[in-house]
């Protein structure tokens, strides 16, 4: 009986997912979010309710153990730390790019340098 109330369980799990599933697999779902979010954050800063919407970027949120917490604002958190995790990624799909990628014979890869040099 445990057993066929997990499987009716997983099957209704698994339904609820698919559609998530099925978005992230998707090339261009970091995109449709970004953009999603994007909408959703310039909107509400442009409302009577931008003073909520300021209040949760300066939230203040805190790491650590005890006696040695580091506290900044979620705004902080994201800038510095989430950035970096975004750059970090960037650079590994460089690399693989310049590996194995479109950009691993030198002349495919010479307009790119070339343009990333100029001021």
């Amino acid at each position: 009986m445990n057993n066929q109330n997990n499987r009716l369980t997983q099957t209704a799990l698994s339904r609820l997912l698919q559609p998530f599933q099925e978005f992230i697999r998707l090339e261009s779902a970091g995109g449709i979010f970004l953009l999603a979010c994007t909408v959703i954050g310039s909107s509400i800063a442009n409302l009577p309710l931008r003073h909520y919407y300021i209040g949760f970027w300066q939230a203040e949120i805190s790491i650590g153990i005890e006696g040695a917490f580091l506290t900044k604002s979620l705004l902080h958190w994201i800038n510095d730390g989430l950035m970096c995790i975004f750059f970090f990624v960037v650079g590994l799909e460089i690399k693989r790019e310049l590996l194995i990628g479109e950009l691993a014979s030198i002349k495919r890869a010479m307009l790119p340098m070339v343009a990333a040099l100029e001021e």
